[in-house]
């Protein structure tokens, strides 16, 4: 046998000595790329799971820029240059920023103060509801024995504050035994605002280059789904912290007008954390329902916080969600519980903020593929 032949054959049983997946694309080389680009996402997912201290404020700048953007674009078309319009946006929201915290902060600092004031007859309230048997079990049955109770822990804790503090020095040293990665998660988020200034600067310039790698034969849907992607993104970020910032208004004016102790407070909470859907009226529903408790002392106000938060809680489902932030989530309600809950058990809080939005932008792709799929032979039975 020639060597040529020998060769052949050798070079035969070494192919079919390969993964399947392999000799497919060795096949059908045009999938390469796409291949090499699937390995290179989830490469970055992974690195990202592992190291989300330094992405996360990559990520915070992003989801700003979204929101940031149009004001920057409106003040380019009023004849600023591209960095000034930035700086000026920057500017702009820092002055409305520290305008609102100033508002905050008198308001709530004057609850806080009225509910000092208070607190000693909430704290009676507190004691009366614990039942009888629960009482002689912690040993609290008058008020002389609470009183002894957190005297002798505090006392205890005064005893065991040179341990707690050695203790605290160790759980310090081995937090920080890494300590380039403390200084690089640190400086990650000191750098926020700067990667947020180039997000802003570059933006068109990531989503052109973006398209700039994309097949010729594929460019127009890449393009389309690219912008269906960008439409989403910006109706989450924009729309929903808009949502957030409506409802913390209107929970803090119907809890003021019920009467409760830091109604501001409350329901600006509730607000914010409305950032996670379901979470923050969760939240506001429980907090002003035991402050509500705790002054009045009936069921009356307690359901008057309950029918309130039911009563925003429907005009943000009908009405200022669907103006705001439209259908271009379009998330069913138990696929929203579903991912909040995957997400915060994978991830945790971070996970939880970021479920919905990606969860949206998966369901592009997944529509995509259902598109493809109902266009196939095997679904049209031909």
């Amino acid at each position: 046998m020639r060597p040529s032949a020998i060769s052949a054959k050798y070079m035969l049983i070494h192919e079919d000595k390969r993964p399947a997946t392999l000799r497919y694309i060795m096949k059908n080389k045009e999938i390469i790329p796409a291949f090499l680009a699937t390995l290179i996402i989830a490469g970055g997912v992974v690195l990202f799971c592992y190291q989300s201290a330094i992405f996360l404020p990559v990520v915070i700048a992003l989801l700003l820029a979204y929101l940031f953007n149009p004001l920057v674009n409106v003040a380019e078309k009023l004849g600023l240059g591209r960095a000034l319009a930035i700086v000026l946006v920057f500017c702009a929201v820092l002055a409305m920023l520290t305008a609102i915290t100033t508002f905050y902060v008198f308001s709530i600092r004057g609850e806080f103060q009225n509910i000092s004031i208070n607190l000693p007859e909430y704290a009676t309230r507190i004691y009366s509801y614990i039942p009888e048997w629960l009482k002689v079990w912690l040993g609290i049955e008058t008020q002389e024995k609470v009183y002894q109770q957190i005297n002798s822990a505090l006392e205890s804790m005064k005893g065991a504050s040179a341990d707690i503090s050695k203790e605290f020095l160790l759980l310090f040293k081995k937090a920080f035994t890494s300590t380039l990665s403390f200084i690089l998660a640190l400086l990650g988020y000191v750098l926020t605002p700067i990667y947020l200034f180039y997000f802003l600067k570059d933006l068109h310039l990531i989503k052109r280059a973006l398209l700039g790698l994309t097949p010729e034969r594929y460019m127009q849907r890449f393009a389309d789904k690219a912008r269906e992607i960008d439409e989403i993104l910006s109706a989450f970020v924009r729309g929903q912290l808009s949502v957030c910032a409506i409802l913390a208004v209107l929970y803090s004016i119907g809890l003021y007008f019920i009467g409760i102790d830091l109604a501001i407070a409350t329901g600006t909470l509730a607000g914010i954390t409305f950032i996670i859907p379901y979470f923050g009226t969760i939240v506001g529903i429980a907090l002003s329902m035991t402050l509500a408790l705790l002054k009045f002392h009936d069921f009356l106000h307690p359901l008057l916080c309950l029918g309130w938060f039911s009563i925003v809680q429907g005009v943000e489902g009908s009405i200022i969600t669907p103006r705001i932030v439209g259908e271009k989530i379009g998330l069913h309600p138990i696929v929203t519980i579903l991912v909040l809950l995957i997400g915060g058990q994978l991830f945790g809080i971070l996970g939880m903020l970021l479920a919905v939005p990606v969860t949206a932008v998966l369901k592009v792709g997944f529509l995509s593929l259902l598109d493809y799929y109902r266009s196939t032979s095997f679904f049209k039975g031909t």
